[in-house]
């Protein structure tokens, strides 16, 4: 009796177990689209998919925002911008976000810099339920067909395109990390301080 008492304890604790690992399956996995691509291995790969490379006029385009205004890349002439791709499937991207509203948008208040997250390859109900979940009320653009960033890049997020105040890119970095982070900051801080 006792024997069966323990055997059908066991059994509950198991399956207990395997309902709470399914749970958290459902709540925090988040794939990535079946057309998402591997990051990029090699800096032959990077430099292959990078199409506004450092250096060159930062190609124009007009984004939608979030909240239904339109931008024109070439009239934050005289500005620093950020032009961020990056989209709610990829983990870096979402790392990434979670730094921007310190690190980024507070720290640089006042200045001439123009944060501008575009979300890549989708539609405005998925990045409303991310802003939501995420509590996030910084601007956002929308670029469900990838047009604009396939003007940047043929691949790989998130990218990050730093644009001086003439248009010119000065910084194309793909990925997140700290260290690329850091380096990102030390870039706006020069844009923003020459003239």
């Amino acid at each position: 009796m006792e024997r069966r008492k323990r055997k059908s304890n066991l059994t509950l604790v198991l399956m207990l177990i395997a309902v709470l690992a399914i749970l958290a399956v459902l709540l925090f996995w988040n794939p990535a689209p079946a057309n998402a691509a591997p990051a990029p291995q090699t800096q032959e790969q990077i430099d292959a998919s990078t199409i506004a490379k450092q250096g060159t006029i930062a190609p124009d385009f007009i984004v939608e925002m979030f909240d239904g205004s339109k931008i024109r890349l070439s009239e934050l002439r005289g500005k620093v911008v950020l032009v961020n791709f990056w989209a709610t499937w990829c983990p870096p991207c979402r790392e990434e976000l979670t730094r921007v509203q310190k690190d980024i948008i507070d720290r640089f208040a006042g200045s001439d810099l123009v944060f501008l997250p575009i979300a890549r390859g989708e539609e405005l109900q998925t990045v409303a339920a991310f802003r939501k979940r995420m509590g996030y009320t910084f601007p956002m653009g929308l670029d469900p067909d990838q047009r604009i960033f396939r003007r940047y890049a043929t691949n790989y997020i998130p990218r990050n395109f730093l644009i001086d105040r003439d248009g010119k890119v000065v910084l194309a970095s793909i990925g997140y990390d700290t260290k690329e982070f850091a380096l990102l900051l030390q870039t706006i801080e020069k844009a923003l301080n020459s003239k």
